[in-house]
């Protein structure tokens, strides 16, 4: 199995008549989806989807890929292909579409949907073109066909790519539920039918790659539902992801059943549960469905809430619930559902939300103690038959942390692929195929772009680390007046600490020192501002860490009068 090193250079220009696949997010990491393809100099885009910040990212609000490699290519680009309607493949389309509205973007019906309404808060009227499974289009140099799988949202698809390179098939996001809400099956008889044609390069779903057996159906998850609502006596609260119809779908159904009435909380829920609705994705009796704001009306055991925030998003509505900082207010005897995964890295998230619900009386009902949640990607029994089906010539897994798409190279090797015909990469890895052979090429800058407010690639590392240390240590400010021609103190030194834990009055025992390091370093001719705000720092800073084993920023600001 051949893996990336981390001094890799750039590579070198894709030989004639090669393919060139950089992963530009999704490898490494869950979310942030983003698969470049090359061929004869232009460029295809399968998903483009954002990753969601972890604590030691505050105040960012979404992770983009780095569109820089491609950035002076954008008119090389054909189309994006969209394989699902999941945010960690499409969320970051806008951001893209920014930088040239008219790249075509591919994909399904309800995807398109999903998209064009994102993108209308962005103020973009994109180029579409609607495709189903079994549709074959000609992109530029690549000739592309879709074929259909199941995922937690109906209309995903995987994506053959024929060039004269070789065929690459890009599964997506899939598994192999063979009893799906919408009866809508992977096609396994057009992944045979491809394999038989010979598929050059598989690139795979690896999230469940260490699970063992097979992912169990959606349809499992209804009778655990059904005792829920049977045994809840007050309202009922569903937190779920904005895009997961068939889940809405049996809350629906659920709700139908014991006369409850149910309304969706939260923008993005609202707007994309109107859109399935709309295009009948989702099955909605009439009167089920009633807007929040006639809740009160309705006594407690007939509603139901579905809203955000299974994940633990501190702006999320179950969030602010668990927080008492909504205008739904948790009581006593009220019924949490959690129908969701839990992506890794959201758990510390997630658990302060569950012991905030709890506190307010709530009932929470989770992964953890109920089956209220079954995976929307293959397990490792699924895997060995889709790759005795497919008999892929090379594979690379992707969309996985590492140990995810270890494993799922492990199961490859299984199955008969060669073990130097598997190629796990990472994002930026170039992965060129060339005369039936995939390998390693190069790497390219793939790093993290934050999404801060209306900022978009402004906030780094050295900034991501300030705010830590902010939060984690607070701030010290000290103010000192100093004679522009003596370089002496005339002035302070004053001191304040925000957060620090440490009181303004204890600064006494330090101000003596940074007073006579100032004074010593006039007395050597040093009058230079920015020197002697670094000598503050020096001794300020030393004080601190020797006093109280701390170490908070310190901010000094030297003014010369």
């Amino acid at each position: 199995m051949s893996h990336p090193h981390p001094e890799l250079a750039p590579p070198p220009p894709l030989p004639a008549g090669g393919l060139r696949v950089t992963p530009l997010g999704g490898l490494g990491e869950i979310g942030r989806n983003m698969t470049v393809f090359e061929y004869g100099g232009r460029l295809l885009i399968v998903d483009c989807g954002v990753l969601f910040p972890e604590e030691e990212q505050p105040g960012i609000d979404l992770i983009l890929p780095d569109f820089s490699s491609i950035r002076d290519r954008l008119d090389d680009i054909e189309g994006i292909v969209l394989t699902h309607g999941h945010e960690d493949h499409i969320g970051g389309v806008p951001y893209l579409l920014r930088e040239k509205p008219d790249i075509p973007l591919i994909g399904s019906k309800l995807t398109l949907a999903l998209i064009e309404a994102k993108l209308q808060e962005h103020r973009i009227r994109p180029y579409t073109l609607e495709v189903a499974e079994g549709h074959r289009e000609r992109v530029g140099p690549f000739d592309c066909e879709f074929v259909a799988v199941n995922h937690s949202i109906p209309d995903a698809l995987a994506v053959a790519i024929r060039t004269p390179a070789g065929m690459v098939v890009h599964t997506g996001d899939f598994k192999m539920d063979q009893l799906p809400l919408d009866n809508r099956l992977t096609d396994l008889h057009a992944f045979a039918r491809l394999s038989e044609e010979g598929i050059d390069l598989l690139l795979s779903d690896s999230t469940n790659a260490e699970v063992p057996g097979f992912t169990p159906h959606e349809r499992d998850i209804s009778g655990v539902l059904r005792q829920v609502f049977a045994g809840a006596g007050k309202r009922i609260i569903v937190a779920s992801f904005a895009s997961h119809v068939h889940r809405i779908q049996q809350i629906l159904d659920a709700a139908h059943e014991y006369g409850r009435r149910v309304a969706f909380v939260g923008r993005s829920m609202v707007r994309n549960m109107g859109i399935a609705r709309d295009l009948g994705y989702l099955k909605v009796p009439p009167g089920l469905v009633v807007d929040v704001r006639t809740l009160d009306d309705l006594p407690d055991h007939e509603v139901v809430l579905v809203c955000t925030g299974s994940q633990g998003e501190p702006m999320a509505a179950l969030s602010r619930m668990a927080n008492r900082d909504h205008q739904i207010r948790i009581v006593e005897g009220d019924t949490v559902i959690l129908a969701s995964s839990l992506i890794p890295g959201n758990e510390n998230a997630v658990y302060r939300v569950i012991n905030g619900l709890t506190r307010w009386g709530a009932n929470v009902v989770h992964k953890g103690n109920a089956k209220v949640h079954v995976s929307g990607h293959a397990s490792a029994g699924e895997l060995l038959y889709f790759y005795n089906i497919c008999r892929p010539r090379n594979l690379m897994p992707v969309h996985g942390e590492w140990r995810h798409l270890r494993a799922n190279a492990e199961l490859g090797a299984m199955t008969g692929v060669p073990h130097d015909r598997i190629v796990i990469a990472e994002d930026g890895v170039t992965v060129d195929l060339v005369e039936g052979k995939a390998k390693i090429s190069g790497k390219v800058q793939a790093g993290y772009v934050y999404v801060d407010g209306l900022s978009v690639g402004d906030v780094g590392e050295p900034a991501l680390k300030d705010r830590k240390i902010l939060g984690d240590e607070g701030i010290i400010s000290v103010f000192v007046v100093l004679d522009s021609t003596t370089g002496k103190v005339t002035g302070g030194p004053h001191i304040q600490a925000r957060g620090s834990g440490i009181e303004d009055s204890a600064f006494g025992a330090v101000i003596p020192k940074i007073a006579e390091s100032l004074e010593k370093s006039a007395q050597e001719g040093i009058a230079d501002s920015h020197q002697m705000q670094q000598l503050i720092r020096r001794t300020l800073g030393k004080w601190v860490s020797d006093t109280y084993r701390r170490r908070p920023m310190i901010l000094p600001v030297v003014v010369e009068v």
